[in-house]
């Protein structure tokens, strides 16, 4: 029989990479925690980490090990909802989101989706994608809004084949200048008019980003700011550092003294969506926090074990 435990202890070793830093995360000692290994792999009869001077890394076993342990950990938080849904006739129900998107989807759906659904306790935490999508995994939260530019979702270590995503809008990106720039009457802009401009970046994840469309339009850009704000970004381009990559939902609230001008295509874009634990048993609580957030009306759910909700 596996031990649960060595199999959460096994996981915190996986994200902290070092028995020392997962010790302190569970609080444990770091002998501790290489003897529960120890012992998990003994009874396991393979190896589930490499130990080397730089830390720990996942064997093909230890990732294994790690998905049974998010899956146990997610069934676990699924019944523990159950039971309070039996006693108390409430459901817990935990959004995770990134700031721009909570702040631009949210505010309008939460009061129709909570008075269509009264026995629905809601708890939202902010975070960025990289920071949310595991916990989605690990069941600590049921749904997160987030984003992907063109590459793949940031899901961490672990399996992400048990992540589902529903697409909800597209976010294109704007060029943000200064109002009396060369460029801000203009209706559109192709990204090789700007090489000559200094950038101010909201958001460190649109760095690369920029410099992909840039080297495509034969530059490099001169990255002058780099915030993790994108009213502050337009804050400073409003200042005059430079011009500014922001997506469209981040345009809100307005920033005075500046100007934003759509990139002609292929215009860099924002992909938001939900990301959910693709599990058998569907939960209608939160299938109907999707369909509220798509724009849908479905009918109030009931009962926590029902198969489908609208």
């Amino acid at each position: 029989m596996i031990d649960v435990q060595r199999l959460r202890i096994l996981r915190a070793v996986a994200d902290h990479g070092s028995f020392s830093q997962a010790a302190t995360a569970l609080r444990l000692t770091p002998s501790a925690v290489s003897q529960h290994i120890v012992v998990l792999e003994r009874s396991l009869g393979a190896q589930v980490v490499a130990r080397s001077t730089r830390g720990v890394t996942l064997t093909e076993a230890g990732q294994i090990m790690v998905g049974a342990a998010e899956s146990v950990t997610a069934e676990l938080e699924q019944a523990k909802q159950q039971v309070e849904r039996l006693s108390t006739g409430r459901v817990q129900l935990t959004v995770a989101t990134f700031t721009s998107g909570g702040r631009h989807l949210l505010p309008g759906m939460l009061p129709r989706f909570m008075a269509a659904h009264p026995d629905t306790v809601l708890h939202v935490r902010e975070g960025e994608p990289e920071n949310t999508l595991p916990l989605v995994r690990q069941g600590a939260v049921d749904l997160a809004l987030a984003y992907r530019f063109d590459g793949p979702l940031p899901v961490g270590p672990g399996p992400s084949s048990r992540l589902q995503w529903t697409a909800l809008l597209e976010d294109p990106l704007h060029v943000v200048m200064p109002e009396g720039h060369r460029f801000a009457d203009r209706e559109s802009l192709d990204i090789a008019e700007l090489a000559a401009e200094p950038w101010v970046l909201g958001c460190l994840k649109t760095d690369a980003y920029l410099r992909r469309y840039a080297e495509r339009a034969g530059f490099a850009p001169d990255v002058r700011s780099t915030t993790t704000d994108y009213f502050f970004a337009r804050s400073l381009v409003a200042a005059g550092m430079g011009i500014s990559l922001v997506p469209s939902i981040a345009l809100v609230p307005t920033v005075p003294g500046v100007h934003a001008v759509p990139v002609e295509p292929p215009a860099p874009t924002r992909h938001i969506g939900v990301v959910t634990l693709d599990r058998p048993r569907d939960r209608p609580h939160v299938t109907a926090f999707i369909q509220a957030l798509r724009g849908g009306t479905p009918p109030r759910c009931r009962g926590v074990l029902a198969v489908e909700c609208g």
